[in-house]
């Protein structure tokens, strides 16, 4: 720990180094010129600044006052030593940044021990922040791994179905515009962006001859491809992520519909979580304006009209209303994240 000293008594400085060199780990740099001081203290940094008051121009409380303005993030101690007993002095002192205040003729002891308080004081916030800094580090990896692990299994659903990767990228993209549209906080808007893509993970289990099939499904068929949203939720839930859990509510849930008649429970109004009334927005949109080998894409305002033509039946008119309140951000996704046949 360094401590920077300055007093333009240099027998001031001598005795306060002598005093502070005491404390263990500890050196100190004294400065007879408090310009000179200052002009070092712009390209170091000290653990510790030790002033007098009454010097040439900068006095103490100027050298404080430029100090903090050039390092206003630092909390760098800085105690003021001082014969002046005027309590607006202090005052002055304090409001410009000043840790604490010394009078002269100063007790060695007393010196001693506010010094080694503020000191560590010092290592504590820098410990503090730097174990601040490894949990950021750590959590930061954490979540790319979860990124990571929910990509691969998008990259899973896309192999096994007709849909487009970009289609998945599209569904995290709407769904979190329609989250930040409602108001939800970034934290959720995030958990969209990342779990509506896996709302389609549960095609995994369905058999290619169903799955793949070019022509109408029948109807033992129709409930074989409707178990994918009970095979999704068994691949995704029991998971202690909350990613992975919004995502298993969503794979189930985003075919019930608004007035209860979807699947695969028949939940209606809020009974149905909000992630899958979100998702089914989305999916249902994406779906109209997607080319698929069965179909032609719609045109955007189509897709838009019929969104707001089965709001209150298949979907929450409320989140059906913000997702159109979102026209121009989903049609910049679409745009931005188009398939790479409807981009060429």
């Amino acid at each position: 720990m360094l401590v920077v000293i300055v007093d333009d008594d240099a027998f001031n400085v001598s005795l306060c180094a002598k005093i502070v060199a005491q404390i263990p780990n500890t050196t100190t740099r004294g400065f007879t010129s408090s310009a000179e001081a200052l002009l070092w203290c712009q390209a170091n940094e000290p653990d510790m600044l030790l002033l007098d008051y009454r010097m040439p121009s900068p006095d103490g409380l100027e050298f404080i006052e430029h100090y903090r303005a050039l390092r206003p993030e630092a909390d760098i101690p800085i105690v003021m030593v001082t014969v002046e007993q005027d309590r607006n002095v202090r005052r002055r002192a304090f409001d410009l940044g000043a840790s604490d205040f010394l009078m002269k003729p100063t007790d060695p002891v007393e010196l001693l021990a506010r010094v080694r308080n503020l000191l560590e004081l010092r290592q504590s916030r820098t410990r503090a922040r730097a174990l601040a800094g490894e949990v950021a580090r750590a959590t930061r990896e954490l979540a790319d791994r979860e990124e990571e692990t929910i990509y691969r299994l998008m990259r899973a659903a896309e192999f096994r179905d007709n849909e487009t990767g970009m289609h998945l990228v599209r569904m995290g993209r709407y769904a979190a515009l329609v989250g930040a549209k409602i108001g939800l906080n970034d934290a959720e808007q995030r958990m969209l962006l990342l779990a509506t893509p896996m709302h389609d993970i549960g095609k995994v289990a369905t058999p290619d001859r169903i799955l793949l099939k070019p022509g109408s499904l029948t109807p033992q068929e129709w409930e074989i491809m409707r178990s994918h949203t009970t095979s999704g939720y068994d691949i995704l839930s029991g998971s202690t992520s909350f990613v992975l859990q919004t995502a298993a509510d969503i794979a189930l849930r985003h075919h019930e519909h608004w007035d209860g008649s979807g699947y695969p429970g028949g939940l209606s109004g809020e009974a149905i979580p909000l992630c899958a009334r979100i998702a089914a927005v989305c999916d249902v949109f994406d779906a109209l304006v997607s080319e698929r080998p069965y179909k032609r894409p719609w045109r955007p305002d189509d897709a838009f009209a019929e969104i707001e033509r089965v709001a209150g039946s298949h979907f929450d008119p409320a989140i059906a209303a913000a997702f159109l309140e979102c026209r121009t951000g989903v049609v910049a996704v679409m745009e931005r994240f188009a398939d790479e046949s409807t981009a060429a």
